[in-house]
């Protein structure tokens, strides 16, 4: 049996996993879906304000604490892939396998400012024009009322990494090629591609794969589960 942590992207919650998390239980495993300190419904502005990478990370960490979790395998989607990264890092070697599902995928010192491309930091820049603390989340016809402001501090936080994380032992990333005008994960794709330490999945769908093709998400995930 392995237990899944699936840690969502900017603006979203736990919530995002709905489709897979049930795909994974029927097959036997544990799951654990978060939501980031600063984007549930209860947080007031003072604690959306001082959320950051750190406070994410530890988020994680104090799950697997909470609940006595080893060997877990670790999802980010999209910004999520901060977050499992910086997890990872300082888990003590309780992280088994990490997959960044359309995510970032960060070298010590960057920071998701840093790492993603010009259309995503103009997001970023305008849709934190009026709060100031966090980004609001883009205005589209399909946006999902659940969606929260993300704490800017996240996104602007450098990660900082010991080389720990290099030790997990199987490493993968998704990449969604549905999107491929507005991507900002192509040339993180070409770079764990050209690593021997990633396996690359290739899925045809926009960014929220989870949303899309669960199924074919969970095949991924379940993969090396039997």
């Amino acid at each position: 049996m392995t237990t899944f942590v699936l840690v969502p992207g900017g603006w979203h919650g736990g919530w995002v996993y709905d489709p897979v998390v049930p795909l994974l239980e029927r097959a036997g495993h544990t799951v654990h879906a978060l939501t980031l300190t600063g984007l549930r419904p209860e947080d007031d502005v003072a604690t959306v304000a001082t959320a950051d990478l750190d406070t994410h990370a530890d988020d994680v960490l104090g799950l697997l604490d909470r609940e006595g979790l080893d060997d877990v395998t670790l999802v980010g989607h999209s910004y999520g892939g901060m977050v499992i990264t910086a997890a990872a890092d300082r888990a003590d070697g309780r992280v088994s396998r990490l997959v960044h599902l359309d995510a970032y995928v960060p070298r010590d010192g960057e920071s998701c400012w840093t790492a993603t491309n010009d259309l995503f930091r103009g997001v970023f820049t305008a849709r934190a024009a009026k709060l100031g603390y966090a980004v609001l989340p883009t205005e589209r016809a399909d946006g999902d009322p659940r969606r929260r402001p993300h704490p800017v501090a996240a996104f602007l936080q450098a990660i900082r990494l010991t080389g720990e994380v290099e030790k997990v032992p199987r490493r993968d990333f998704i990449y969604c090629s549905g999107w491929e005008a507005s991507t900002c994960f192509r040339e993180t794709r070409a770079r764990v591609a050209a690593d021997p330490g990633w396996r690359v999945h290739d899925l045809p769908t926009g960014h929220n794969a989870m949303q899309e093709a669960p199924e074919a998400v969970a095949a991924v995930l379940l993969e090396e589960c039997f």
